[in-house]
């Protein structure tokens, strides 16, 4: 897909509806800017919260497949209620 806008005072440009609509590209939304070979890439950039990159730091995401695939094996602890829960920590 190709289209054209204009270069606007202040080096502004509006980004075509098309594009905008298949690259999801939403009113507020952070996108990247990088010169290539061939002109410009603009790449639409997901943010995190400051306070949520623990989540997404490389150590917690290794330790999140494992969680995921101990789920996928059924090694799991079912507990009725919470005394029942500790009860079975305390076994192992």
């Amino acid at each position: 897909m190709s289209t054209m806008t204009r270069v606007q005072r202040n080096f502004q440009i509006t980004i075509p509806r098309r594009v905008r609509e298949k690259a999801n590209i939403k009113v507020g939304d952070v996108v990247d800017f990088e010169v290539v070979a061939d002109g410009i890439l603009i790449k639409p950039q997901v943010t995190i919260d400051k306070s949520q990159t623990w989540f997404w730091s490389k150590e917690w995401q290794e330790e999140e497949k494992k969680v995921e695939r101990d789920f996928a094996k059924g090694n799991v602890l079912v507990s009725e209620n919470l005394k029942d829960f500790f009860k079975e920590l305390d076994k192992e």
